[in-house]
C-alpha cells in the first residue's frame, strides 16, 4: 500500500513527464503509419495533433489552441481524418479538468460546432444526397457530440473532484496551524500556571527560611533554646515545601504514582498562619460573616494563594515588629479578603531584578474567576492587599 500510495504521489508531482512520455507512445503508435504509406502530410497533422498532449495538465490552455488550430487548418485544406484526432477528446477532458472554466466552456462549444463544420464538409462534398446523406451526417455528427460532451464531463467531473481535495488539504493545513496554536497557547497558559505555583511555593517557603535562619543566627550565643526552635521551624518549612514542589514535578510528569495530595483550601489557613507565626510573625485573624454557597476549589486555592502571598510580602518588605492582620468577609456576591500591615510598606523594599511576580500572579489568579484585586501601600505606612471572588452562579 505505502509503495502504491509513493507511486502515486510521484506521478502526481511529475505530471509533464508522465504527459510527454505518454505522447511519445502515441506519437509512435499513429505517426510512423503515414510515413510508410507515403503521406508526410497526415503525418505532420497527426504530430501537430499528437504533439501539444505532452502540456495537457501542465499548459491546457496552450494545448487546446494548438489542437484547434491544427484542426482548422485540416479543416482549411480539406485533408481527411486521422487517426490522431484522438487528441481532440483529450485536450477536451483535460482542458475542462485543469484549465480555468472560460476555457472548459470554450473548448465544449469549439468541439461541438467541429463536429459540425466535419460532417457538413464531408457529407456535402460525397456523391451522396437526400434523406440518406442527410441521416448519415446527422447521426456522425450526434456521435462526435457524444464524444465531445462525454470528455468534457469527464473532465468537469475530474475538476471539481480536484477542488474538493484541494479544499480539504486546505482545511488540514488550517487544523494543523490553529491546533498548533492552541498547543502553543495552552503551554503557554500552563508556563504561567507552573511559574506562579513555583513562585508562591518557593518564595513562601525561602522568605520563612531566611527569617529563622537569621534569627537563629542572632539566637545562637544568648539564647539557644531558641535557635533550636527556629532551626526546626526551618526544616519543617523545607520539608514541607519539598513535598509540595515533588508533587508539582509529579503532575508535570504525567507520573501515575506521582502524590495526589490535594490543594490547599480555606479550611487549611490556620496551618498557613502557624508557619508564619512560627517565624515570628505577629498575625490576628478574622472571618466574617457565613458563606451562601462553596466557592470552587481552584477559586479557595487562589484565595489561600493570596493570602500567603500577601503574608510572604509582609516578612520580605515589612520590616522587623510588623503586625499583619488577615481579614476574610462573606458578603452576598461572594468572599472578600483583606490583608493588612503596618510595616514599611512594600514601596520601601522594592523587588529587584524584574521582581513584582508575586503582585502579578495574584491578579493573574483571581481574573480567572472574575475577581477583582487591589494593593498598595497605606498613609502613614503600611501596606493592603485586597481582593474580591464572586460566586459562581453556573
Amino acid at each position: 500500500m505505502d509503495r502504491r500510495h509513493a507511486l502515486y504521489e510521484w506521478f502526481r508531482i511529475n505530471r509533464f513527464k508522465v504527459d510527454l512520455a505518454a505522447t511519445g507512445l502515441l506519437v509512435l503508435l499513429f505517426g510512423p503509419v503515414y510515413l510508410v504509406a507515403d503521406r508526410p502530410l497526415l503525418f505532420l497533422i497527426s504530430c501537430g495533433l499528437l504533439l501539444p498532449l505532452a502540456w495537457r495538465r501542465t499548459r491546457p490552455v496552450v494545448a487546446a489552441a494548438v489542437v484547434v488550430l491544427v484542426c482548422l487548418i485540416q479543416w482549411a485544406i480539406g485533408a481527411e481524418p486521422v487517426a490522431s484526432q484522438i487528441a481532440v477528446p483529450l485536450v477536451i477532458y483535460a482542458t475542462a479538468a485543469y484549465g480555468p472554466a472560460w476555457a472548459s466552456r470554450t473548448v465544449l462549444l469549439l468541439g461541438l460546432l467541429g463536429g459540425v463544420m466535419l460532417t457538413t464538409r464531408e457529407y456535402s462534398s460525397s456523391a451522396e444526397s437526400g434523406i440518406m446523406g442527410l441521416t448519415i451526417g446527422a447521426l456522425y455528427t450526434v456521435l462526435i457530440w457524444m464524444l465531445v460532451l462525454v470528455s468534457w464531463t469527464l473532465g468537469d467531473l475530474t475538476r471539481v473532484r480536484r477542488l474538493q481535495l484541494q479544499a480539504l488539504e486546505d482545511r488540514t493545513r488550517r487544523l494543523e496551524i490553529e491546533q498548533l496554536q492552541e498547543r502553543q497557547l495552552a503551554a503557554a497558559d500552563e508556563r504561567s500556571h507552573i511559574a506562579r505555583e513555583m513562585h508562591d511555593i518557593v518564595a513562601h517557603s525561602l522568605s520563612v527560611i531566611i527569617t529563622q535562619a537569621d534569627g537563629a543566627r542572632y539566637a545562637a550565643t544568648a539564647k539557644p533554646e531558641l535557635a533550636t526552635e527556629a532551626l526546626a521551624t526551618i526544616a519543617a518549612t523545607g520539608r514541607d515545601s519539598l513535598g509540595e514542589m515533588r508533587r508539582l514535578l509529579g503532575v508535570l510528569r504525567s507520573d501515575e504514582d506521582a502524590p495526589t495530595r490535594p490543594q490547599p483550601r480555606l479550611s487549611d489557613l490556620d496551618e498557613l498562619l502557624l508557619g508564619f507565626r512560627a517565624a515570628r510573625l505577629n498575625i490576628s485573624f478574622e472571618q466574617l460573616g457565613m458563606p451562601r454557597r462553596a466557592l470552587p476549589t481552584g477559586a479557595e486555592l487562589t484565595a489561600y494563594r493570596i493570602i500567603q502571598e500577601a503574608l510572604t510580602n509582609v516578612m520580605k518588605h515589612a520590616g522587623p515588629h510588623a503586625r499583619a492582620s488577615v481579614t476574610l468577609t462573606w458578603q452576598g456576591r461572594g468572599l472578600e479578603l483583606n490583608v493588612v500591615d503596618d510595616g514599611r510598606g512594600a514601596a520601601a523594599d522594592p523587588p529587584t531584578g524584574g521582581g513584582g511576580n508575586g503582585l502579578r500572579g495574584m491578579a493573574e489568579r483571581i481574573s480567572l474567576y472574575d475577581g477583582s484585586l487591589t494593593a498598595g501601600p497605606l498613609q502613614g505606612g503600611g501596606f493592603r492587599v485586597s481582593a474580591f471572588i464572586p460566586y459562581s452562579e453556573a
